[in-house]
């Protein structure tokens, strides 16, 4: 096993609507689609779809790729048993992904016609998934271990010292934003946040690649490596390794749900294969912007094949 993701585990129901409500607002959209997603399960979907070697070629994590492994809770209900065995088919070991009971975790989201979201998420079982709950056996062999922040906090910090424990590098993707204890930092190698998410832990909104530049180097006295993404305009990076600013290939956003993830998703496999810093965060690039070409979250993922293409483009 090479890669183990804890985390959120949700059914996306979505609705496109020409735009955005005000607060007391009323509007009409389309018909809702449901999409597998929480933020847990794209990153590890993602990682998977970077470490197959043939594009589209589903099957046991054995025989496919050096392992992803998914460490979450779900409810015992029909959204819980689509989405656990979503993930089997995509090669993911869901030995540790149990069903409780509890509602599965779903997300309310929408999506306006420049392909922008706001979501509400509604964790279920996710906030289920206590400290206690992690063993040391489940994260044996990973290089990487991916967080992020639709489980309980106290959960994150536990995985975290246990990816310490056994070795990995461990990524926390700090989403939803919210403040983050030293405590637990002190068990993160690269913290990955959007602009939203370095403003509410540095105090200044990272609105150019300049800027971001100077938060990551803020935000860098507390954990060794940091990443803004931008957006559009690509993501900067501050570590031991140096710094930089990597820009995103043009395409025709449809919708920017799971870009987010899809970066993490192939950020974690470039280093688990041993890339610098540099040359993973331009396949995180890669893979966020083509996610934005398709709907839906797991469903816009890209598969390895697409994202060498992009880069020999």
């Amino acid at each position: 096993m090479s890669i183990v993701v804890v985390g959120s585990i949700n059914m996306d129901l979505v609705v496109r609507v020409k735009r955005h409500p005000q607060p007391g607002e009323t509007l009409l959209g389309s018909d809702y689609e449901t999409h597998h997603g929480g933020k847990g399960a794209n990153q590890a979907v993602a990682a998977a779809r970077m470490l197959a070697r043939s594009m589209r070629a589903k099957g046991p994590a054995s025989s496919q790729n050096p392992g992803v492994r998914m460490i979450g809770r779900v409810g015992q209900d029909e959204f819980g048993h689509q989405l656990r065995n979503a993930l089997k088919r995509e090669g993911i070991n869901v030995h540790a992904t149990l069903p409780i009971a509890a509602p599965t975790g779903v997300a309310f989201i929408a999506v306006n016609e420049e392909g922008q979201n706001t979501i509400i998420v509604s964790p279920g079982a996710n906030h289920r998934l206590r400290p206690e709950n992690l063993s040391l056996a489940e994260f044996e062999g990973a290089r990487v271990v991916v967080l992020q922040l639709e489980i309980p906090l106290e959960t994150v910090r536990r995985a975290a010292e246990l990816g310490r424990q056994v070795g990995a590098r461990v990524i926390l993707n700090a989403a939803p934003a919210q403040k983050l204890p030293d405590r637990l930092l002190e068990y993160i190698d690269i913290l990955v946040v959007n602009e939203t998410e370095a403003l509410g832990l540095s105090g200044v909104l990272p609105n150019s690649p300049e800027i971001a530049l100077e938060v990551a180097q803020l935000l860098a006295k507390k954990v060794p490596t940091v990443i803004i993404t931008l957006g559009e305009q690509g993501a900067v990076w501050v570590s031991p390794e140096g710094q930089g600013h990597q820009p995103v290939p043009e395409v025709e956003v449809v919708d920017a749900t799971g870009a987010g993830d899809a970066f993490i998703g192939a950020l974690a496999t470039a280093l688990c294969e041993g890339m610098s810093l540099a040359q993973a965060v331009k396949r995180g690039c890669v893979a966020g912007a083509l996610a934005t070409t398709k709907t839906g979250a797991q469903s816009s993922l890209p598969w390895r094949e697409d994202v060498y293409a992009q880069l020999e483009s």
